[in-house]
């Protein structure tokens, strides 16, 4: 039997039938998508039909005002594959390019909810923006609906301690290192992945060997401190406690930003190996430090604080 499409980047690449169809950036895949995700594959349950998020391939903001795109809280495949977790049934990954930017919104309707796709419900949150100049919004979805053969649901926005929860705001505690609250919002704690690479090794000289991560620059990398997390190596699945340090190293007068982790009860080498790194709890901001001496007395109670928040 043949496997059903779950990804498709191409128009011609969706099967035709009927759909429940939700839209949107969700960078991240946040606690408010996943509430949006959730109507969309419920109501398609209801309905016997198949659910589809359709999204794209970069943020919108690469292509309509360049230069000031956010940074990304989750790799394209990251966010595909934690739409997939959600229940959806296919993921439409549009490729967001300047000519497409220029469609109106009824040309998106037309060109995207039409066809193969055959919506019969939409599903967006209440802020849901689209088309050219994004003229396009819930209330214009829901007029065009009744002459198209959908209906439209607008989903309130989740809030996290009165903020309602989007990936702008996510982004804003997490420069500020404030993972604790972005975990909260985002359902699960934040994570870097990249290679492992060399970096000073300085580390391994006063006993505390690290793991450099090699982060894409366009990620949303927390501010510069000390984090409590947990280290994986992609692949092996294996899960261990971590210190990790985000920084310019001050006390050795560093001026390169590094995301390094020193995992906890085991020197592994991974060298060129691909990790995944989680930020749980903030320990501290970083230091410059007067002395080696001085900073591996620090470097010794972020780690006995980072076992204690992880265990507790």
């Amino acid at each position: 039997m043949t496997e059903p499409v779950r990804v498709a980047q191409s128009i011609d690449d969706v099967p035709a039938a009927p759909s429940v169809v939700t839209i949107g950036v969700f960078d991240g895949v946040h606690r408010g998508h996943a509430s949006i995700v959730g109507r969309a594959t419920a109501a398609a349950e209801d309905a016997g039909v198949r659910s589809i998020a359709v999204t794209f391939d970069r943020h919108p903001i690469e292509i309509v005002r360049p230069g000031t795109v956010p940074k990304y809280l989750q790799t394209l495949d990251g966010k595909v594959t934690a739409l997939l977790a959600e229940g959806i049934d296919l993921v439409y990954v549009i490729e967001f390019t300047h000519e497409f930017s220029r469609r109106s919104a009824l040309d998106f309707i037309d060109h995207t909810l039409c066809g193969p796709i055959d919506a019969k419900r939409v599903v967006v949150g209440e802020n849901f923006r689209f088309g050219h100049h994004a003229t396009g919004d819930a209330e214009v979805l829901a007029e065009q609906g009744a002459s198209h053969g959908f209906d439209v649901e607008a989903v309130t926005l989740l809030e996290e301690e009165g903020t309602p929860i989007s990936s702008s705001v996510i982004r804003e505690h997490l420069l500020d290192g404030q993972v604790e609250w972005a975990a909260r919002a985002l359902g699960r704690p934040h994570v870097l992945e990249g290679p492992v690479v060399r970096g000073d090794e300085r580390g391994r000289a006063i006993g505390f060997p690290t793991a450099n991560l090699e982060v894409d620059d366009r990620m949303c990398i927390p501010a510069d401190g000390v984090y409590a997390g947990h280290a994986t190596v992609v692949g092996d699945g294996t899960i261990w406690q971590a210190a990790i340090s985000i920084g310019t190293n001050p006390t050795f007068g560093g001026t390169r930003r590094t995301v390094e982790a020193y995992v906890l009860d085991v020197d592994l080498d991974v060298y060129g190996r691909h990790m995944a790194l989680s930020f749980e709890h903030r320990i501290r901001g970083q230091v410059a430090f007067d002395s080696v001496k001085t900073l591996v007395a620090a470097i010794d109670d972020d780690v006995a604080r980072t076992r204690k928040l992880l265990t507790r």
